[in-house]
């Protein structure tokens, strides 16, 4: 789980054509993005099963901003987010450079 302020990478963006008309902006795979909230999830309209999954995160990055989501109720206020699994939390080797955890790979901000 991540905590807000944490630095993350985006390591999956591929998303469906209905999510790249709801959102503004979406994070980009490879890019380091800071964690501005993280909140339990309630799935997401365009993959099928989303939100009957127990233990789906959600997150917002400092650096994305979005829209109001469409589903809450009148009165509510809430900006869409990104599930918690498209980042991986960020690690430093001893050169200091920036790796992730899932791929090894190292980042260049």
């Amino acid at each position: 789980m991540f905590a807000k302020g944490q630095k993350v990478v985006c390591i999956n963006d591929e998303f469906p054509p209905l999510a790249r008309e709801l959102f503004v902006q979406l994070p980009a795979k490879g890019k380091v993005y800071t964690v501005r909230a993280v909140y339990i999830g309630r799935g997401n309209l365009t993959r099928s099963g989303s939100g009957k999954q127990d233990g789906e995160i959600g997150v917002l990055l400092e650096e994305v901003r979005n829209p109001r989501d469409p589903a809450l109720r009148n009165g509510l206020d809430g900006e869409m987010g990104f599930n918690s699994e498209r980042f991986a939390p960020l690690h430093y080797n001893e050169d200091g450079e920036v790796r992730y955890a899932e791929e090894e790979e190292v980042v260049t901000a």
